[in-house]
């Protein structure tokens, strides 16, 4: 993977791998969800409410493991230094917080014919409102890093730090009890039935690659942004270079 750390080599990679993923990830989620509204029966229990889990689920995964991406990105810059470790934590904070801001909403919408109440303080919601201000906290940090010329070490620390959340929201449902319900997966298990889960998998699969190619064209962005930045700062130097200058030659 080292060899992955030129920006040359990833952006040859990115070229071909971006547009597969977004239109085999776009083609599977929409499939997933137009399967989860108009085919899928009502839950016996939830009845036609059931239908957000498609959306709902999808953004939880993606916006733990968006943060989860941060983290290892910061670990690999911390240890390895590797030049693109900081523009992937940078691409991956906005989708990732774009993910668990649905994640939120639509965990509220299906709350309230749910449970009864748009909102709970339990440990599942309280945790994850806390990755969303991490989220907002990281962008933040990372941008104005950039701008001021700091360290990208300050954020990368921030984005390991903010790491201890997603543990604890994962579970969450185990250690308190809620009105959240327990995991429906698990290893090697599963409380959902057949006719919600192949839908939902889906889902998730196509969720995941529609957010790895925005990943990718966001980290080709934002070195194609440094790249002109750093054509515009030699240009200065070449403009400011005094004219006609000559070198001054040794004297015997």
């Amino acid at each position: 993977m080292h060899i992955y750390a030129n920006p040359a080599r990833f952006l040859r990679l990115a070229k071909w791998l971006t547009p597969l993923m977004f239109w085999s990830g776009l083609v599977l989620s929409v499939g997933a969800v137009l399967w989860g509204l108009f085919m899928v029966p009502p839950d016996r229990l939830m009845g036609d409410t059931v239908r957000i889990l498609f959306i709902h689920v999808p953004a939880a995964w993606l916006g733990m493991g968006g943060w989860t991406g941060i983290a290892i990105s910061s670990g690999v810059l911390l240890i390895w230094k590797h030049p693109l470790a900081a523009v992937a934590a940078r691409a991956i904070a906005m989708p990732g917080m774009v993910f668990c801001a649905v994640c939120l909403a639509t965990g509220s919408i299906w709350g309230r014919p749910t449970w009864g109440t748009w909102w709970e303080w339990d440990g599942r919601l309280t945790s994850m409102l806390v990755l969303l201000f991490l989220y907002a906290g990281y962008i933040a940090l990372s941008e104005a890093t950039e701008k001021e010329g700091g360290s990208s070490r300050i954020a990368a620390i921030f984005g390991l730090v903010g790491a201890v959340n997603v543990p604890i929201i994962n579970r969450s449902v185990v250690w308190w009890n809620s009105l959240h319900q327990p995991p429906s997966i698990t290893a090697g298990k599963s409380a959902i039935e057949a006719t919600f889960l192949v839908p939902l998998l889906v889902a998730v699969v196509g969720f995941s690659l529609l957010f790895g190619a925005i990943v990718l064209m966001r980290m080709r962005a934002i070195i194609a942004e440094a790249q002109v930045e750093a054509r515009l700062r030699r240009r200065a130097l070449d403009d400011d270079a005094p004219l006609g200058a000559a070198p001054v030659l040794e004297q015997a």
